[in-house]
């Protein structure tokens, strides 16, 4: 395995890590104005505290995972450029499960978030709200 290899992962783990980064700040924002609303208890905010709490904790392993498959990705650089095939491949390897990991977070947080849109939905429907 060339030195090469595991560099073509790292602009894509960088950009990862800006989406997580980007899908944590709105979720902030998002809490941040619901705390702020004076219709904090209405029954559609209620709804969405449990998934918004998990969104929270995903984003949190997601990022993690991102990290770790990031440091690892370097680590395997490292490796190969002092001529330890064996130990950069596994950490290449493990890197690519960590960044699987991440992206199966992802899909779950993503899942989360569009039930979450379904109730905001539902609630328009309902009619004289």
């Amino acid at each position: 395995m060339e030195l090469t290899t595991p560099a073509l992962l790292f602009p894509a783990i960088s950009l990862l890590l800006l989406a997580y980064t980007n899908r944590f700040l709105s979720l902030a924002q998002v809490i941040r104005q619901l705390h702020a609303s004076e219709d904090r208890q209405a029954p559609v905010v209620r709804r969405q505290i449990p998934g918004l709490k998990r969104r929270i904790v995903l984003i949190q392993y997601m990022q993690g995972f991102g990290v770790l498959s990031f440091l690892l990705c370097a680590l395997s650089m490292f490796a190969l450029f002092i001529h330890g095939q064996t130990p950069g491949k596994v950490l290449f390897g493990t890197s690519i499960l960590a960044l699987a990991v991440s992206l199966v977070l992802s899909l779950v947080e993503v899942l989360i978030s569009t039930n979450a849109l379904a109730v905001v939905v539902e609630d328009l429907e309902q009619p004289g709200v």
